[in-house]
């Protein structure tokens, strides 16, 4: 019997319009894990996307909440299940490797496989995206420390004790930032493994937009660094507003210890004015920290709750 086999595997889809692909998706992954169901969580197609994915066997449910982090949410929260496989449903991941990639997750006792992706066509993985990926990735690795190669992959496996602990508030495609900043704040056993991408079917549209998503994904970094790093956040507002105090009250200074005057009061005022917020923004990074080191220690309670993976 396959390590496989005790398991219970889920596959789940979110998906928008992809009627020309979910069958495929379906139909692969099916082959690939007979066992496990394949769940297409369809968010107010306007095709013909849920009736061709219920006739290829796939279990549907409707998601009306618009934008891939709602989708997310819903999926973990309705499907139960030991092993979540979550790829995208434009039929440009590879099924075939979802087997190896969950065996390696139960056998390494990982919460977390991300299948990055590796391609030689330009159509599939355009220049643009994979600079911007590689930019979205360096700036989490920045503020959260080492992550992965390829942040932005649709391609995910996940424990249960991982899918049951996260929390889920972003709504549309910074979700993925998300789902790794989550693995990355529990220092949960994670690994990056190299898959096959591919370009979607003639007719298939993505759904991406370079610049506004790049944006959304960007504003998600600065925000989770708030939520989840306040200390670090608000020290690097404090330094900058007491370095411009600083820098107004230098030639005050000159001039009170030369003279002994101070001719420009309302300068001093503002310099004074800068500095106490400069403090009070110091105030608040310590008792967020305090905070947020809470909150984190709850979540991990809940991730601690559910058994790791291949020992349920």
């Amino acid at each position: 019997m396959s390590i496989l086999d005790q398991q219970r595997i889920a596959v789940i889809v979110p998906c928008y319009n992809e009627a020309l692909t979910i069958a495929a998706i379906v139909r692969d992954f099916q082959a690939c894990l007979p066992q496990a169901p394949v769940y297409v969580f369809d968010n107010n197609s306007s095709d013909a996307t849920v009736a061709v994915a219920e006739a290829a066997g796939a279990i549907v449910r409707r998601v009306p909440l618009q934008g891939k982090g709602n989708v997310v949410r819903r999926m973990f929260a309705d499907v139960e299940a030991d092993i979540y496989i979550m790829v995208d449903g434009d039929a440009t991941y590879d099924a075939s490797v979802a087997p190896q990639l969950a065996e390696k997750l139960l056998r390494e006792g990982l919460d977390m496989v991300v299948g990055s992706r590796v391609t030689e066509e330009q159509a599939a993985y355009r220049f643009g995206h994979r600079f911007g990926n590689r930019l979205l990735t360096g700036c989490v690795g920045l503020v959260f420390g080492n992550t992965f190669g390829d942040m932005l992959s649709g391609y995910r496996l996940f424990s249960r004790r991982y899918a049951k602990s996260f929390a889920a508030h972003s709504a549309g495609f910074e979700t993925e930032t998300e789902l790794t900043v989550h693995a990355l704040e529990l220092r949960m056993p994670v690994a990056e493994v190299p898959t096959v991408y591919k370009a979607r079917p003639e007719g298939s549209v993505s759904k991406l937009n370079t610049y506004r998503d790049g944006a959304r994904i960007l504003l998600m970094i600065l925000k989770l660094f708030k939520n989840e790093k306040p200390l670090h956040f608000y020290a690097l507002g404090s330094a900058v507003f007491m370095a411009l105090a600083l820098v107004l009250a230098a030639p005050l200074l000159q001039t009170y210890l030369a003279t002994g005057l101070v001719p420009r009061l309302p300068t001093a005022v503002l310099c004074t004015g800068i500095g106490l917020f400069s403090v009070l923004l110091l105030c608040c990074g310590l008792i967020l920290d305090t905070v947020t080191k809470g909150r984190i220690e709850q979540k991990r309670f809940v991730y601690l709750s559910l058994p790791a993976p291949g020992q349920s």
